[in-house]
C-alpha cells in the first residue's frame, strides 16, 4: 500500500482479502484464512483512512472558501467572493461523499 491511504487500493485489498479467507475455507487452509482476515481488515482500514483524509480536506476547503467569501464581500471584491463560494460548495460536496464515516 502506498504512503497516501485510497479507497480504490482499499475497496481491492479487502475483497482480495476476504476471497482468501473463502478459499481457505473452502480448502481448510487456516493459514489462507489467517492471511485472508488480515488482508481484509488491512484494506477496511485504508479504506476508512481515505474517507477520513478527504473528509478532512473537505472541511479545510469549506474553511477557506468562507474566509475568501466573507473577504470578498467586505472588500467589495467579487471575483474573491465567488472563487470563495465555489472553493466551499467544493468541500461541502468532498465532506458530503466521505460523511457516512461520521
Amino acid at each position: 500500500m502506498s504512503s497516501d491511504p485510497s479507497k480504490t487500493s482499499g475497496q481491492f485489498h479487502s475483497a482480495k482479502g476476504t476471497t482468501k479467507e473463502s478459499l481457505g475455507n473452502v480448502f481448510g487452509s487456516t493459514n489462507l484464512q489467517q492471511k485472508g482476515k488480515t488482508e481484509h481488515a488491512a484494506g477496511e482500514a485504508e479504506y476508512n483512512a481515505a474517507r477520513a483524509q478527504g473528509y478532512a480536506e473537505g472541511t479545510g476547503d469549506r474553511v477557506t472558501g468562507k474566509k475568501d467569501q466573507v473577504v470578498g464581500a467586505v472588500t467589495g471584491d467579487r471575483s474573491q467572493e465567488a472563487s470563495g463560494n465555489v472553493r466551499q460548495d467544493k468541500g461541502e460536496a468532498k465532506q458530503e461523499v466521505n460523511r457516512s464515516m461520521f
